[in-house]
């Protein structure tokens, strides 16, 4: 019984001195986060400018972790739309230089300002005047001193217990080309649409699909006038399969829709004589082509509207499709 509780006790001291390692980690890390939140300046303004002004890419070269970092933040600038690309600085030296051209601008990483690997890179943009910019923690570096602009990193010890592995600089480096994107982002007004464009696979493709993608149009639409027989709505109904038909007056303004429930409702032999105009429900719930797909879905499931399958998409009383629960469901809104 005691080696048992023994080993419990054990269990639990490592369990603890492991949370308390990991918090230590993450409070470091935090804090230098909110030291470069501080630091920000007019040198990052600076920064912006110079890839605003830019015709070409943002070219992102870092050796080491700063490599990976510099992959995804070259990946998130050219998703929020600023065409970005990674360079490896190695490559770069035996050829890949040949994919900088003088109207790009360059973005390299390094803490300590003096990666040898990066030094052709640097020479490169100097020789042909290509805007650099230098993510670096020592502003007296050969990075910090040959940059157009150096965002200096805030003097923030590293997470690593040796003071040796890139922990908190990294993660300072990946802020602050966050920061650079969502910055460039916001000032190019670059919307969700825009956004679909570069992100149209898995879910967050799918929260981006709008009505206008899958609706249907033209004479998938299911419409009939306000005088016209109920005989002849239920052949409209029947024939274009969504289980209910838009009403439209002489201009073609909706002014109502037949759906399952309104013929449950007027149900009896003197239906078919009916007009569609007698029948309908007035003031139909409708959706603009604009809406999101997963707004559709959510106006359709909402209890208020009854469980409704379908909505006809207008602007204003114009009719411009239909869609439904099914086309939202296909496309991968849930």
């Amino acid at each position: 019984m005691t080696e048992t509780t023994d080993q419990v006790t054990v269990g639990l001291t490592k369990s603890s001195r492991d949370l308390q390692s990991a918090r230590h980690v993450l409070t470091i890390e935090a804090d230098a986060i909110s030291q470069l939140h501080q630091s920000l300046d007019g040198k990052f303004i600076e920064a912006l400018d110079l890839i605003s002004k830019s015709t070409g890419r943002v070219i992102v070269s870092g050796m080491g972790k700063n490599g990976h970092i510099g992959n995804k933040i070259a990946a998130t600038l050219a998703s929020t739309g600023t065409p970005a690309q990674f360079v490896h600085p190695g490559e770069a030296s035996h050829g890949d230089l040949g994919m900088i051209t003088k109207n790009d601008t360059v973005l390299c990483l390094s803490n300590s300002g003096s990666t040898k690997e990066l030094s052709d890179i640097i020479a490169y943009t100097r020789r042909f005047d290509i805007p650099l910019i230098g993510i670096v923690g020592k502003l007296d570096s050969t990075l910090g001193r040959r940059a157009d602009v150096a965002l200096v990193l805030p003097a923030a010890p590293e997470a690593c217990p040796m003071g040796l592995a890139p922990t908190t600089s990294t993660t300072m480096t990946l802020a602050l080309g966050d920061a650079l994107a969502v910055a460039l982002l916001e000032r190019q007004g670059f919307d969700s649409s825009q956004f679909h464009v570069f992100h149209p696979g898995g879910n967050l493709g799918s929260s981006l699909i709008k009505v206008s993608d899958i609706m249907h149009t033209g004479d998938a639409v299911p419409l009939v006038g306000g005088e016209t027989l109920m005989s002849d709505a239920l052949i409209e109904i029947s024939t274009k399969s969504f289980g209910c038909v838009a009403v439209t007056d002489d201009a073609g303004t909706l002014i109502g829709v037949i759906t399952d429930g309104d013929l449950r409702r007027h149900m009896g032999p003197e239906l078919l004589n009916k007009k569609t105009r007698d029948v309908m429900t007035e003031n139909p719930q409708t959706i603009s082509s604009r809406a999101l797909a997963g707004e559709a879905l959510a106006q359709m499931n909402s209890t208020g509207f009854n469980g409704i399958t379908c909505l006809f998409v207008t602007e204003g009383k114009d009719i411009q499709g239909i869609v439904s629960v099914h086309d939202c469901l296909r496309s991968g809104v849930m």
